[in-house]
């Protein structure tokens, strides 16, 4: 499980380090792809696999799902880590999620997420503020 949060960098050859406490589980290879709020996702092999089994096993005839599928697979770049647990950003990427630079990794439980730092602190800012609706929410689901 990815958890926490680490700032890093992108150089110019648009490499991207990895956090090291997830390297290991990391080492096999990844997925990046963009992710829901201008941000990128990055998979681990096994989950990108679950999740695109899950999505291509629904329904065609579901405009909304024809669409996701779409956002979801073709801005998907499979990378595996260099020795110094790197991966390559691909450009189309980096510009969908404003990233040059520094950058920060979030982890979101079953992959990683990497933010442009300001458009992060906003996004970190509004769910701080709406915290103990999002609570009361998931308690009402039974999972708090």
């Amino acid at each position: 499980m990815f958890a926490s949060e680490f700032n890093h960098t992108i150089d110019d050859k648009g490499r991207l380090t990895l956090p090291a406490r997830f390297r290991t589980e990391l080492a096999a290879g990844v997925t990046v792809t963009r992710g829901i709020e201008r941000c990128l996702f990055i998979y681990p092999k096994d989950e990108w696999k679950k999740l695109a089994d899950q999505l291509t096993a629904l329904s065609i005839t579901n405009k909304k799902v024809r669409d996701f599928r779409r956002y979801l697979f073709s801005g998907a770049s499979e990378s595996e880590p260099d020795k110094q647990g790197r991966i390559l950003l691909p450009a189309y990427l980096r510009e969908y999620a404003n990233l040059d630079g520094d950058a920060i990794i979030v982890g979101s439980g079953a992959h990683l997420e990497v933010w442009n730092p300001a458009l992060w602190r906003e996004t970190l800012a509004d769910l701080v503020l709406n915290a103990q609706e999002t609570a009361q929410m998931l308690s009402d689901q039974g999972i708090l």
